[in-house]
């Protein structure tokens, strides 16, 4: 899907890490028509939220599972079959080569999107290197960026602060997908790579995530439709 085929109200996608499938209907209950697209990360799908992804799906609503999925071959294989099963969109997989091949044949001809995590948006060049990896993150996301696209991924997951390089390798053959939104003055948490809603849109990113400032919002309908706001004014 290119650009400008995006719905610009389907750009915004919000998490539903809350503690039960019970409070995620009720965060979209009370978030209406403000929000077409949520994301099933951790803290839901391991508190019995998966069937949600039918449910939300069969509401008109589109579903991220963001299970960041990475392990041998076969195993990645066929969760990503069964993920396909579900009615999810999107299905997140860590960006190893073997994790990706994978993840692409377990998707077959199903309309799921699978989207490669380059690098944590928590994470900074110490921290690759603590973990062991010679290259910072700049090098690391654009090097699993291109061996992404050459399996035939359909999208990334990266910081804001990626998307403009990104893009000059994969053009608009991928979606570019962005945690790390923070809106202006908003805390930024455990987020280390961030940048603003319009900021992100105009630098090229398809799709924002943005969780607690809606989420933890006294508002959190008022809180979705100014980011909305935002990235119409982005797009224009």
């Amino acid at each position: 899907m290119t650009p400008a085929e995006i719905a610009p109200k389907d750009r915004l996608i919000v998490p539903l890490d809350v503690s039960s499938p019970e409070a995620a209907e009720a965060m979209v209950a009370r978030l209406g028509d403000s929000v077409t697209f949520y994301k099933i990360g951790y803290q839901l799908a391991y508190a019995g939220g998966l069937p949600l992804i039918g449910k939300l799906a069969g509401e008109g609503k589109k579903v991220f599972a963001d299970l960041k999925m990475h392990d041998i071959g076969n195993t990645v294989m066929r969760g990503v079959e069964s993920v396909a099963r579900l009615g999810a969109t999107f299905l997140t997989v860590h960006a190893y080569p073997q994790t990706m091949k994978a993840a692409v044949e377990g998707r077959g001809g199903s309309s799921l999107k699978i989207l490669a995590v380059t690098v944590l948006t928590s994470y900074n060049d110490d921290d690759l290197h603590a973990a062991g990896y010679r290259l910072g993150v700049s090098d690391l996301v654009e090097a699993r960026a291109q061996q992404a696209q050459v399996l035939g991924i359909d999208g990334l997951v990266c910081s804001p602060e990626e998307v403009g390089a990104l893009r000059k390798i994969v053009g608009h053959q991928m979606s570019l997908v962005t945690p790390g939104i923070r809106p202006a003055g908003a805390p930024t948490g455990d987020q280390k790579r961030v940048m603003t809603p319009g900021r992100a849109i105009a630098a090229g990113a398809d799709y924002l995530v943005v969780g607690r400032p809606i989420l933890e919002a006294s508002d959190p309908k008022a809180a979705a439709d100014a980011i909305q706001a935002e990235i119409v004014q982005a797009l224009s």
